[in-house]
């Protein structure tokens, strides 16, 4: 059993936050589909060779083996005095695609949910990602954007499309990367749901833009936006263009690797590729307006479980001083994987 946080007054005046993301915690129903049953649906033999191969050398060799890394989290948060807790989505496996609107991927959510709230209570913040939403699968044979994923996950388990955390100086600001992105997940929509995301969309910049506006002269903002995508579109706003220096920190997800993180702004610019499937065209789009992630200074907090081809992920802490006067601490703690999934290892510290 994981004990309660401790008192707020735990980390000698400062805040200390645990930050988790890409959980991708797999229930009853995820777990009794396979890690491979998603493969019988692409009928190209080259296309699923490719894929067996890419989850097997390089992103997650069993990726419903995570359920494990999820205690461990919680247990040396705990542990290292971690009074707060902000979770940057994709909680569920996903493993149909369609976001929570699939019954084995809600279930999922629904579990890790409960297990995040019962150690944290209203000391926890969290993040939409996309798997709570839904998208297109690697070569777009299944799966995609839903809104009742969207329903189910702002209605049924009470997730704030855009939040604020005020602690001291800092303020800190949640929002859907998803729909700040939506162009880019155009392919992802029912052409019937389309003009609803639509909306949705423009409600979303709105509130995330008034969250801006509303900024104190003394505020300084860390950002949680799980995928980095949405960067770009959200530079856009003119509130947020005029703030901008005010950011201290994005935190982002998505990306599972500081290795991807790397690559990524390695290949900033480059052009959009068609032609090789919708997870390579969205990204390339992604890499192509990359340059204005400098300017969010973005760090990358990892997957619990990383990727194949370190074997390993982590969580990061992140001590802040409310009066500001202090610079803000953020500390890597790694987590070992075995190719069967089983956690251990150490923490380390971060830059």
């Amino acid at each position: 059993m994981v004990p309660a946080p401790p008192p707020l007054e735990g980390t000698a005046g400062g805040v200390r936050l645990a930050i988790a993301s890409d959980l991708h915690y797999a229930g009853p129903l995820e777990q009794a589909r396979g890690e491979d049953w998603d493969l019988a649906l692409i009928s190209n033999p080259g296309q699923r060779l490719l894929l067996r191969c890419w989850r097997h050398w390089v992103w997650m060799r069993h990726p419903l083996h995570n359920n494990p890394l999820v205690e461990t989290f919680l247990e040396q948060a705990l542990q290292a005095g971690c009074t707060h807790a902000v979770v940057n989505g994709d909680y569920a496996a996903d493993t149909a695609s369609l976001g929570l609107s699939d019954e084995g991927t809600w279930e999922s959510a629904r579990l890790c949910l409960e297990r995040l709230r019962a150690v944290f209570g209203p000391r926890l913040r969290l993040v939409l990602g996309d798997h709570e939403l839904g998208k297109l699968s690697f070569f777009g044979h299944y799966g995609g954007l839903r809104l009742a994923s969207w329903e189910r996950a702002t209605r049924e388990l009470a997730l704030e499309p855009a939040w604020v955390w005020e602690l001291g100086r800092y303020r800190l600001v949640g929002i859907t990367s998803t729909l700040v992105a939506l162009p880019a997940f155009r392919k992802d929509m029912l052409p019937e749901e389309r003009p609803e995301w639509e909306r949705l969309r423009e409600e979303h910049l709105r509130e995330v833009s008034a969250l801006w506006a509303s900024l104190a002269p003394d505020q300084r903002v860390i950002l949680f936006c799980h995928d980095p995508t949405a960067l770009p579109f959200l530079a856009e706003l003119p509130a947020v263009r005029q703030y901008l220096d005010r950011v201290v920190l994005t935190v982002i997800g998505h990306l599972h690797s500081p290795l991807i993180l790397w690559k990524s702004r390695l290949l900033s610019g480059m052009p959009q590729l068609r032609g090789l499937g919708v997870s390579v065209e969205r990204m390339s789009g992604a890499l192509q307006r990359a340059a204005i992630w400098r300017a969010f200074r973005v760090r990358l907090c990892p997957s619990l479980a990383g990727m194949q081809i370190e074997r390993g992920g982590g969580w990061v802490s992140l001590e802040l001083d409310p009066t500001g006067h202090k610079p803000f601490l953020w500390r890597l703690h790694r987590l070992r994987r075995s190719n069967q999934g089983r956690p251990g290892g150490q923490g380390s510290r971060g830059q």
